[in-house]
């Protein structure tokens, strides 16, 4: 059996409605003074132009979320009215599904079918979200009957959104969708790979009403726009979702203005497997865990933690379905099935090479893939690799590839010992038959999530988030409102 699958060319025509792409400020389409080069990653070759946000194009942004806020005419909404907008704005997301998946596509170099699956999940934010604008109460507090005091939760006011470009079109609905439901106005700064696709949020904002200044998105450098939100006086809250480097920068500049940030920034993220697993759902789930989006997820399954008595046979029928995916660009896979897209980028797609070779150097065995395919376009073979131990680079960083660590262990101490053995703690799995030992890893793993016998249990409505320095907040599920706001207290004395 040959260590990959590929599959030819895509036959559909790779066309995009536009070649330049603007950005969005306080109600209007502006091209800016230079532009971002766009690649499909499928091809590596440039697909089209993106205006390029500045430093001043930033401060313009916020001066009119800022605006927007201070007027009034969105936070004051009735709740249920600014959730019907909200709601509308998944529903425009929906309705031009095709379109935006083929740019989605070519953009990212996802699997056409699972390009749609991100913009039905985008929806689906704007749905769940306009559907609990109307639900955060407050409540009252007895002092006696002299008074009567009562709380009351209030939007930050101008919410800054810096996108990763691993899901740009998901990741921006799940921020945006939450704040604008809570009263808030946004600045979002989209990825410099793939912004394309996140301009149909800012049409789907015109086209449902919003106000102008309610919804900004641009495109920028992270150097220049990135940084220049990041610091700017004016924002009152921060979302980002990338890397611990990246994210200490962001929080470091967003101290200097006291500014709360929602930290999401990756993971190493275990399944450990007992002899009593379903292995047949486990190579399902290993498909799925670490294959999706080419493994560029930061909930990657990333590491297998095997019980002895089964880690030769899992390694072979993990390493087994690796070699059957097909791997091509996104526009050959229409239909659900066992295939890849490429990676993000030249430079991605080399750092997780480089990663499985030094693998090998430390002690590590390749079992499938570890190198680059030899066509145009930035993929990795899926990639299957075994004697991991945890003192290993692959066992300690995030490649953010299709790049599976797989070790050993005797003991329950010794797997949870090896789960929580990084710095990170975003999620974690446990594959077993014995539900008290399942409950038992769950209590003990060091992360905002545990998947049991499933991996990405759960949806749009169970809280996400990380433990250590995979960050702090939480997105998803109701805990996620709770960024968006501040709780005021009203005092009232009552006299007579």
């Amino acid at each position: 059996m040959p260590d990959f699958a590929t599959t030819p060319q895509a036959s559909a025509p790779q066309m995009l409605p536009h070649t330049h792409w603007p950005n969005f400020i306080d109600g209007y389409w502006q091209g800016g003074g230079s532009s971002v080069p766009v690649y499909n990653p499928g091809t590596g070759q440039q697909i089209a132009t993106q205006a390029c946000a500045s430093a001043t194009h930033v401060d313009r942004a916020v001066g009119a979320a800022q605006r927007c806020h201070q007027e009034g005419s969105f936070r004051h909404l009735a709740p249920v009215e600014r959730g019907r907008l909200v709601q509308r704005m998944g529903q425009y997301l929906l309705e031009h599904l095709d379109e935006i998946a083929n740019v989605l596509c070519l953009d990212v170099g996802k699997p056409l079918w699972e390009a749609r699956l991100e913009v039905e999940t985008a929806a689906r934010y704007f749905e769940y979200y306009g559907n609990q604008a109307e639900t955060m109460e407050g409540r009252s507090i007895p002092l006696g009957g002299q008074y009567f005091d009562f709380t009351v939760h209030e939007p930050y006011g101008v919410t800054a959104h810096i996108i990763p470009w691993n899901y740009p079109l998901e990741m921006t609905a799940r921020s945006v969708s939450a704040a604008l439901a809570t009263g808030n106005t946004c600045v979002v700064k989209t990825p410099e790979l793939d912004p394309l696709a996140v301009t149909y949020i800012a049409r789907a904002a015109e086209c449902v009403g919003l106000p102008a200044g309610a919804l900004n998105i641009l495109c920028g450098y992270g150097s220049e726009a990135g940084a220049a939100l990041s610091a700017h006086p004016d924002i009152d809250q921060l979302v980002f979702t990338g890397s611990v480097q990246t994210g200490i920068a962001i929080a470091t500049a967003a101290a200097q203005n006291v500014v709360p940030c929602v930290l999401e920034l990756g993971g190493k993220s275990a399944a450990v497997v007992f002899d009593d697993a379903d292995l047949e759902a486990l190579v399902s789930d290993v498909r799925w865990g670490i294959y999706f989006n080419a493994g560029q997820v930061c909930s990657a399954m990333s590491r297998l933690i095997v019980h002895e008595s089964i880690y030769d046979d899992v390694v072979s029928r993990v390493a087994e379905m690796s070699k059957s995916l097909e791997v091509g660009p996104g526009m050959a896979f229409p239909a659900h099935g066992p295939n890849m897209g490429a990676m993000i980028s030249e430079a991605q797609r080399d750092k997780a090479e480089a990663m499985c070779q030094r693998a090998q150097q430390q002690g590590a065995r390749l079992v499938a893939g570890g190198a680059r395919l030899d066509r145009d376009g930035y993929f990795l073979a899926p990639t299957v690799i075994a004697d991991v131990t945890a003192e290993m680079e692959i066992a300690q960083q995030e490649v953010f590839g299709p790049v599976v660590a797989v070790l050993k262990f005797r003991t329950e101490d010794e797997a949870i010992a090896l789960a929580n053995g990084t710095d990170y703690g975003l999620v974690g799995g446990v594959y077993s038959a014995n539900i008290n030992r399942a409950m038992r890893i769950s209590r003990d793993i060091r992360a905002g999530q545990v998947f049991v016998n499933e991996w990405y249990a759960g949806g749009v409505e169970t809280p996400f988030g990380g433990f250590g320095k995979s960050g702090y907040g939480r997105e998803k599920g109701r805990e996620a409102l709770l960024n968006y706001v501040q709780t005021k207290n009203v005092g009232i004395a009552i006299k007579g």
